[in-house]
Parts: structure tokens; sequence; C-alpha cells
């Protein structure tokens, strides 16, 4: 599994590279990650930055927290309707 470069790491190779002093291949050997792992840095800072359409990665955040929520409920939803569906069946007269 690659190794994951911290956040301020990658702020700072980003911005080297934007200033456009060195190619990007130069700036990527020069800090010993791959060309195509700046070009994905690049990317999403690009999309953080509201540069390039995408989801943020706090949109992102929020947006998995949403689905988590949805999916719960969905189960809560499904547990309450169960349980309505029985004690209907259990209240029937004639039983």
């Amino acid at each position: 599994m690659p190794r994951a470069f911290p956040i301020e790491f990658r702020n700072d190779v980003v911005a080297v590279a934007r200033k456009g002093e060195a190619s990007i291949a130069q700036v990527a050997k020069d800090f010993g990650v791959s060309e195509s792992c700046l070009q994905r840095w690049l990317k999403l800072a690009d999309i953080e930055d509201g540069k390039r359409p995408g989801v943020t990665a706090a949109e992102g955040a929020e947006l998995r927290e949403a689905r988590k929520r949805i999916r719960l409920l969905e189960q809560e939803n499904e547990v309450l309707r169960r349980a309505a569906a029985y004690l209907s069946q259990a209240n029937l007269p004639g039983k």
C-alpha cells in the first residue's frame, strides 16, 4: 500500500508545483512522489479551491454522514412498520 503523506506536505508540494518554476515531473522527483500522485494532488487542490467542479472533502464527509443517517432512519422505519403490522395482527378479533 502506498504511504500516506501528511496534508501539510501535500499542500507545500502543490504550492511549489503551482509556482510553475519547474515542470510537474521535476517537482514530483524533487519531493519523492510520483508524477501521477502530484497530478492528483493538484486536481484535488483545484476542486478544494473552487477552480474545478467536483465534491470538496468537506462536502464528501457531509454526504457520507447524511447517507449513514438515511440508512439508519430507513432501518428504524422498517422496524416500526413491522411492529405495527405484527401488533395489528395480534389485535384482530376471533383469535
